[in-house]
C-alpha cells in the first residue's frame, strides 16, 4: 500500500502552483485591485464576495466562510481528498507524488483492517442476495417496491441470509478477524453466555457509505415480522450515526451540481426516489437531523429541504430540525419544509404521482422564513397587543439563535412588521449578544477586535471599509495569536512560555500549540506551507477552522505594520500568561512572576495577593528574597 506523501514535496509544490491558476481553470475570475474576485463556487450568491489573493496563494469567501489554500479549494470544489488533490495538482505541475516508505501507525492500520472487513462484509451479502437459496424472498420484496437490478447494484443491496452464523462461519477464521468482526459490529459477542452470532439475520441489507464509496456500516431491513423492522450497525470507529448520510455518496457520484438537497427518513424513499430519476435525496440514520449533518450536506449545496410527515410527529420533527438549522443560516443558505399527507411518504407519493409531479410538490415546499413566522405565531391570535407581546417572547430566542447577517436582519423586520413595532425598538428589546470570549480571560481594551464588513466588497486589500459597512467582533484570544501567526509566522520568536499557554483551558489551544510548533520546527512557512500541512496531517474540520482564523486577519481595518503585529501579539500572550496565574497556589505565584523580565500593575497585585495567602511555614528567607526580587522588576531603572 501507497505510503504517506512526504511534506518536503507538498511545500515544493504549494511553491510551485499559483492559487490563481488552480481557481481560475474552474471559476470565472475578475481582477480586482491587487487580488481577483468572483462569485462563490460554494453557495448562491448575486455578486461576487470570494476574493483570491495571489500574494497570500489564499481564496476567501466572504458570504459562506470558506476559505484555504490551493490544495483545499481542489479538495473542496472536485469534492476528492488531500492525497488526491495533491496527486492533481502534482499533474498540472508535471510533478509525480512520491511516497514515504514504513510503517504506519497502528491506529491507521487498525482502521484500515476494518475498512476491509467491512469491504468482506458487502461482498458477503450482495453475493449472497445472488446465490443464497433464501435469497428469492429478498428480490421478490425488492420487485415488488419496484427497485430495478441497475439501482439495487448502484446501492450494492445485498441479504443476511437466516441463521446465526453465517457471516462468522464465512468471516471469522482467526482471533483477529473474529476481533475485527466485532468492532466493525458485524456481530454481536454475549459475554454473560460465551455466545458470539451475526447482527444482521434474514434481512435485506444497505450498506451505508461515506462520501469516498467505503463502507462504514450496514442498514437492514428485516423479511418477517421481527422487531425491530430497521437495524443499523451500531457506533463504531468507523460509523456515527449522527454523522452519516444514507445516499450522499451517490447523490454526489450522479450529480455535478446539486440545486437542492432532498432530507428523507427511510432507506427505500432515497432508493425509490433515485428509482425515478431523482438523485438528490439523502436519508437519515434513525435520528433527527444533525448539525454536522447540515454542515455536510451544505458543503454540497446551498439548499436543504427536509420531508415530513404531515402528522403531529413530522410537526415535532420539523421543529427540531428548525432548531438545528437556524445557527446555520448565513446569507446564501436556504432550507425548506415540505409536508406530506397523511398516509403518504416520498416512496408511495413518487410511484402515484411521478417524479415530475412530486419534484413540483418540493419545489413548493414552505421556506424557512415563513415556518418559522409560522413556529413564533404558534397558538397567537396576534390582533391583541398582549398576544403580539407573547409573539415576541417566542420570537427573540429564534432569532437570537440566527448568524448575523442579511437573513437575520429581514427576519427581525418581518417580526417587528407583524408586531407593530419598527425595528429599532425592536431590536432594543432583544437581550446582548453573548461575546465569544474566554469567560475567565478579560482584555484591558479591544485591541484585537476585527471588523464584520457587510456589503458586496470586502476589504481584502486592507482598505478601511466605508463608513457604517461595518461592526467590531470579539475574537477568543488564542484565536487572535492564531491569525496573528498564520500570516505573520515571524511572531512565532515571542512565544515566551508556551508550556504555561500549553495548560490553560481556552478556546483555540487544540490549535494555537501545535500551530507554534509547527512554525518552530519550519522557521520557512508561509500561510501558504501551513495550511497545506493542516489539511494533511490534522482532522478537516479543524483544519477549515484554521482557514477561518487565518481569514479574520484578512477583515483589519487598515495594514498593520511589524511593530503593531508584535505589539498586539505580545499584550494578548501577557493577557494569557497572567490568566494562568489563577491555577497557580500562592508560592508558586510568586516562583512564576520571577521568571519574567519585567512586571506591570496588575502582576505587582498578583504579587501582594499572593503573599498575603502565602501560609507562614512557607515565608522563609528564601521566598522573601524571590518576593524582593519580583517588586524590583516593577521598579523604573
Amino acid at each position: 500500500m501507497a505510503g504517506k506523501i512526504p511534506q518536503t514535496f507538498i511545500d515544493d509544490l504549494l511553491d510551485r502552483v499559483d492559487i490563481v491558476d488552480v481557481v481560475g481553470s474552474r471559476v470565472d475570475l475578475r481582477k480586482s485591485g491587487k487580488n481577483h474576485s468572483a462569485r462563490c463556487p460554494f453557495h448562491d450568491e448575486k455578486t461576487p464576495s470570494f476574493t483570491v489573493s495571489q500574494d497570500k496563494q489564499f481564496y476567501y469567501c466572504f458570504g459562506c466562510g470558506a476559505g484555504g489554500n490551493a490544495i483545499g479549494f481542489v479538495m473542496d470544489f472536485d469534492r476528492i481528498t488531500f492525497p488526491e488533490a495533491v496527486e492533481t495538482l502534482a499533474r498540472q505541475a508535471g510533478l509525480e507524488v512520491p511516497r514515504e516508505a514504513g510503517p504506519s501507525d497502528a491506529a491507521t492500520e487498525r482502521r484500515k483492517a476494518l475498512y476491509h472487513t467491512l469491504e468482506q462484509a458487502d461482498r458477503f451479502f450482495r453475493s449472497s442476495l445472488r446465490h443464497h437459496h433464501f435469497a428469492f424472498e429478498a428480490v421478490y420484496y425488492l420487485k415488488s417496491r419496484g427497485v430495478s437490478g441497475e439501482t439495487a447494484r448502484n446501492f450494492g443491496i445485498g441479504f443476511a441470509p437466516p441463521g446465526w452464523d453465517n457471516m462468522l462461519n464465512s468471516m471469522g477464521h482467526t482471533d483477529n478477524d473474529i476481533k475485527l468482526l466485532k468492532e466493525s459490529g458485524m456481530v454481536i459477542d454475549q459475554v454473560e453466555e460465551h455466545k458470539v452470532y451475526d447482527r444482521f439475520r434474514h434481512r435485506i441489507m444497505f450498506p451505508i457509505r461515506d462520501i469516498r464509496g467505503r463502507t462504514v456500516g450496514f442498514g437492514g431491513r428485516v423479511l418477517t415480522e421481527e422487531k425491530p423492522k430497521y437495524l443499523n450497525t451500531p457506533e463504531t470507529p468507523l460509523f456515527h450515526k449522527g454523522r452519516e448520510l444514507y445516499g450522499l455518496y451517490e447523490a454526489n457520484k450522479a450529480l455535478r451540481d446539486i440545486p437542492f438537497m432532498l432530507v428523507v427518513e427511510g432507506y427505500m424513499d432515497v432508493i425509490m426516489l433515485f428509482e425515478h430519476g431523482i438523485f438528490n435525496v439523502v436519508a437519515t440514520l434513525g435520528t433527527s437531523a444533525s448539525t454536522e449533518h447540515l454542515e455536510k450536506l451544505f458543503r454540497y449545496t446551498s439548499e436543504v429541504v427536509f420531508c415530513f410527515d404531515g402528522d403531529a410527529a413530522g410537526n415535532s420533527a420539523a421543529s427540531r430540525a428548525l432548531d438545528t438549522c437556524l445557527p446555520l443560516m448565513i446569507d446564501g443558505r436556504s432550507a425548506r419544509f415540505m409536508f406530506l399527507p397523511s398516509g403518504e411518504d416520498p416512496d408511495s407519493m413518487v410511484r402515484q404521482i411521478g417524479p415530475e409531479k412530486f419534484l413540483e410538490t418540493v419545489q413548493s415546499a414552505t421556506p424557512i422564513s415563513e415556518f418559522l413566522m409560522e413556529t413564533m405565531a404558534l397558538g397567537l391570535n396576534t390582533d391583541s397587543p398582549d398576544n403580539r407581546a407573547r409573539m415576541w417572547k417566542q420570537a427573540a430566542p429564534l432569532i437570537k439563535r440566527m448568524p448575523r447577517g442579511v437573513f437575520r436582519e429581514l427576519m427581525l423586520r418581518a417580526v417587528a412588521d407583524k408586531i407593530g413595532l419598527d425595528i429599532a425598538t425592536l431590536g432594543d428589546y432583544m437581550e446582548p449578544e453573548e461575546t465569544p470570549v474566554s469567560p475567565v480571560y478579560q482584555p484591558p481594551k479591544p485591541d484585537w477586535d476585527y471588523p464584520v464588513v457587510y456589503g458586496d466588497t470586502p476589504a481584502f486589500d486592507g482598505e478601511s471599509p466605508q463608513s457604517g459597512q461595518q461592526k467590531r467582533i470579539k475574537m477568543p484570544p488564542a484565536h487572535t495569536l492564531i491569525a496573528l501567526l498564520t500570516n505573520h509566522p515571524e511572531l512565532v520568536k515571542l512565544v515566551t512560555d508556551l508550556d504555561t499557554l500549553r495548560k490553560l483551558d481556552i478556546d483555540g489551544l487544540d490549535i494555537l500549540v501545535p500551530l507554534v510548533e509547527l512554525i518552530l520546527e519550519n522557521p520557512g512557512y508561509s500561510l501558504n506551507h501551513i495550511l497545506g500541512y493542516w489539511r494533511g496531517m490534522h482532522d478537516p474540520d479543524q483544519a477549515d477552522r484554521l482557514a477561518k482564523i487565518a481569514a479574520t486577519d484578512l477583515l483589519r481595518p487598515v495594514a498593520n505594520s511589524i511593530r503593531d503585529n508584535e505589539k498586539e501579539f505580545q499584550e494578548i500572550q501577557d493577557q494569557l500568561l497572567r490568566q494562568s496565574i489563577l491555577q497557580l497556589e500562592p508560592l508558586q505565584v510568586i516562583q512564576f512572576l520571577a521568571t519574567r523580565e519585567a512586571i506591570d500593575d496588575h502582576d505587582l497585585k498578583q504579587l501582594n495577593n499572593a503573599w498575603s495567602k502565602l501560609p507562614s511555614e512557607q515565608r522563609t528567607d528564601e521566598t522573601k528574597m524571590l518576593f524582593n526580587q519580583v517588586l524590583a522588576k516593577s521598579k523604573p531603572r
